[in-house]
């Protein structure tokens, strides 16, 4: 009787020790049946802007690429509003599965700064890589009165009460390059903020606001064409694109330096092969030679291969959110 009980608990044990391995088995199976499906249906990707603007251009190049590698249709949807916080909480609450993306700039970093009651956390995306880091320039309207960088400098100081300077709304990237501006010059000018980019370079080709600071990606055509009157770039380096136009660090602003980069994100818990096929894409698609050189005529580049995985953006991330904290916490600027 004991042997056979013994054998019966043996049995017993054997069973209970082998669930384990098959829902491991399981587990592991479905994991890799995430990358062999996905994606089986059209994917958007979430732009936090309005249409027309520079980070929808971005993520329209980058979108008609993708979806030859991917197989389905990357459809940009564009959810603007609240400096592109209301597209951004979208995405953070969608469904982790690769079919709703965000595509958003430097704005991922310093919206937990700038805004008291933010709607979502950075750590409720999944990075998915860094796309392209985009150079500004500061423009002023058709017959604006200084002719150099320096003369603007000196303009602004002596009529800081009558200069206007427009902006695409609160977090927006012409907003962070003004903020930055006027705190290198010690100068505060009167601000315009717009429901977007199109409408405030509409108004300053018009005439209505002085000045405004925005990417390369929408204003070299506006510079090239003669709309607007460019005086320099924000760089470091000058931009090949516009080798005209000095650097404001060479103009006398000390460290100025502000890149607009962009990055594609997925909801926090999106299984890791799924980011890693999107991120697989999404470096074919910054390979493109077509795609190169739309950005090249925008006055931006592909971000360099060994900045583009999932895992340097994170980082990245991270370090961008401890870089401007103490900058926008200085300059006294928040929204709700």
């Amino acid at each position: 009787m004991f042997a056979k009980a013994t054998r019966a608990a043996c049995a017993v044990f054997r069973g209970i020790a082998a669930v384990p391995v098959v829902v491991v088995g399981i587990a592991l199976a479905s994991a890799g049946a995430h990358a062999q499906t996905f994606p089986s249906r059209p994917i958007t990707v979430i732009v936090p802007f309005a249409a027309g603007g520079p980070t929808d251009t971005v993520a329209r190049l980058v979108a008609e690429s993708m979806t030859k590698t991917l197989g389905q249709q990357v459809i940009v949807e564009n959810v603007g509003g609240a400096g592109g916080t209301r597209g951004a909480g979208q995405v953070a609450k969608a469904t982790p599965d690769g079919y709703t993306l965000l595509l958003h700039h430097i704005g991922q970093a310093t919206a937990p700064s700038l805004y008291r009651k933010l709607p979502y956390k950075v750590t409720d995306f999944e990075t998915a890589g860094l796309i392209t880091p985009v150079p500004m320039t500061l423009i002023a309207k058709p017959g604006f009165e200084p002719k150099t960088i320096a003369d603007v400098i000196t303009y602004v100081k002596a009529n800081k009460e009558k200069v206007t300077y427009g902006n695409a709304g609160v977090g927006s990237a012409s907003h962070l390059c003004g903020m930055l501006f006027m705190a290198a010059t010690g100068t505060p000018l009167t601000t315009v903020p717009y429901q977007g980019t199109g409408p405030a370079m509409n108004d300053l080709v018009g005439g209505q606001i002085d000045l405004m600071c925005d990417q390369t990606t929408n204003t070299t055509g506006q510079i090239k064409g003669g709309k607007v009157k460019a005086y320099a770039v924000t760089t470091k380096d000058k931009v090949p694109s516009l080798p005209d136009l000095p650097t404001l660090q060479a103009s006398g602003l000390k460290d100025f330096e502000v890149t607009i980069w962009h990055g594609l994100y997925a909801p926090k818990g999106t299984p890791a092969d799924v980011v890693a096929k999107l991120n697989q894409a999404l470096g074919v698609a910054l390979d493109d030679p077509k795609v190169a050189s739309r950005f090249a005529d925008l006055g931006t580049e592909p971000e360099a291969k060994n900045r583009r995985s999932p895992e340097f953006h994170k980082q990245f991330l991270t370090d961008e959110v401890a870089k401007w904290k103490p900058v926008i916490e200085a300059a006294g600027v928040y929204a709700d």
